[in-house]
């Protein structure tokens, strides 16, 4: 009797197949709305999708006429992605990097220039991305910084300001009829300044450390590559003193004579390193 009670109360064999396929399949849906609600708070919809190449640089245009860099870049990065092809992508390519540039990513607008430069070698706007190039490079080291931090822009790393020098001295050579010519003539000339007088300051370092013959070989340096810049007056004073330290009367003298022969006034004959010196970089 009890056994055919406790079978009485069994559910048939057919039941419980659905109640397992009812259960597993309401598994499944619980776990995809929960993957999708997931999806849908981790990442918006892009509402660019479709959007033909013309439309996405209008919009990019319109991001970078009311300075929304980021939105910008976002949408030029998608133009190049879904259209590398044509007109616009080359256009997206030459406003991406002024786009990174401005939003304070100088390391990605470089490196978009570069790989312009590799791609479209012979583009008829070339010369704005070497003056783009040039620029980025210039405004890491230049004297808009130094006015605000009283440091002489020869102080720094010159690393940027012969990369400066590079890109503009390329854009003058090859396109000197450019626009941008002007302009990369006259930063040419701050840049020449600016390296000369980054060896005279390693040059008076090594003075000030007693590394007599390293002070010698800057010094020559900026006399010998940099004829004419404010920065040779103090390389050839450097050169009189540490070959005066080393005992080198003969050369001494003749540091000291084209001293007195190109700068018969100077005042590091007078003063020494004590004068007080107008800011050279200051050209504009």
């Amino acid at each position: 009797m009890q056994a055919a009670s406790g079978s009485g109360h069994r559910l048939p064999v057919w039941w419980r197949g659905l109640a397992l396929r009812l259960g597993y399949a309401l598994a499944c849906l619980l776990a995809a709305i929960a993957l999708t609600g997931c999806a849908t708070n981790g990442k918006e919809p892009d509402h660019t999708i479709g959007w033909s190449a013309e439309r996405l640089y209008k919009e990019a245009k319109e991001e970078m006429d009311t300075g929304n860099w980021t939105q910008a870049a976002k949408l030029l990065e998608k133009l190049e992605a879904r259209y590398p092809f044509g007109v616009y992508a080359q256009q997206a390519q030459i406003d991406i990097a002024y786009v990174y540039w401005k939003d304070g990513s100088n390391a990605q607008a470089l490196a978009a220039i570069d790989r312009f430069e590799r791609l479209h070698p012979n583009h008829p706007n070339l010369d704005y991305m070497l003056y783009l190039k040039g620029l980025i490079n210039f405004y890491q080291e230049s004297a808009l910084l130094a006015s605000l931090t009283k440091q002489d822009p020869s102080e720094r790393d010159p690393k940027g300001a012969r990369e400066s020098f590079d890109a503009f001295k390329a854009l003058v050579t090859r396109f000197p009829n450019s626009k941008y010519a002007p302009d990369a003539r006259l930063r040419l000339n701050y840049l020449v300044n600016s390296i000369a007088m980054n060896e005279v300051h390693v040059a008076r370092m090594y003075l000030e450390r007693g590394a007599y013959v390293a002070a010698v070989n800057r010094a020559q340096t900026a006399v010998r590559d940099f004829q004419g810049t404010p920065a040779v007056e103090e390389a050839l004073y450097i050169m009189v003193l540490a070959y005066d330290k080393m005992g080198m009367t003969d050369l001494r003298d003749d540091a000291a004579r084209v001293l007195n022969l190109n700068f018969p006034n100077s005042k590091f004959v007078a003063q020494g390193f004590t004068q007080e010196k107008g800011p050279w970089w200051k050209i504009w």
